[in-house]
């Protein structure tokens, strides 16, 4: 299962509409760097966030997951609590071909200041916009950029095209937009 190069991550993005907007190059000037990389694509992170609170004391429950676990914020700039998280999304939209399957890393700009993103994989055929979870691990407030880059994602293509994709079983979050909350 290779890694696929620039070339190819450009062609499906431009030709397919794997990746929507999609940015050539890698973009630098005074941001955490997005756009497409050697070997992956740098997503960008929306301003959107759904910061995590135990305000009203509400258990985080995957199996009854409960609106009263956060604070929704609209904004370029999110500050996560000491030792918490955020829920975010990514700007981009993602349309995986039946033949591949996607895997992200955190930005090392991020990860040297003890922020750590965590995301399934992306599986054949999924699309839309990644929920992002966004860790602080640090015992001090963190702060997130809206529109800059917040992850790498790398693209496996498979010896042959699987035989059931996440799109033949209905996958609960196929097509998703903004933050998808746990579903069971």
């Amino acid at each position: 299962m290779p890694i696929m190069p620039d070339t190819w991550i450009r062609r499906r993005a431009l030709n397919n509409g794997m990746i929507e907007p999609f940015v050539e190059n890698q973009k630098r000037e005074g941001v955490i760097s997005y756009g497409l990389s050697s070997y992956g694509y740098d997503a960008r992170v929306a301003d959107d966030f759904k910061i995590f609170t135990d305000v009203n004391n509400a258990i985080v429950d995957p199996k009854s997951f409960s609106e009263e676990s956060f604070v929704s914020r609209k904004a370029d700039v999110c500050i996560i609590p000491p030792n918490s998280f955020v829920l975010a999304h990514t700007i981009e939209y993602f349309r995986i071909p039946r033949d591949t399957l996607v895997v992200c890393l955190g930005k090392s700009t991020y990860a040297r200041c003890g922020i750590i993103v965590n995301v399934t994989p992306l599986e054949p055929e999924w699309e839309g916009q990644v929920t992002i979870e966004i860790s602080n691990t640090t015992p001090l407030p963190a702060r997130i950029y809206a529109n800059e880059g917040i992850c790498q994602f790398l693209f496996f293509q498979g010896a042959s095209p699987c035989e059931v994709s996440y799109a033949d079983r209905a996958g609960k979050y196929m097509h998703q937009r903004g933050v998808a909350t746990p579903r069971l």
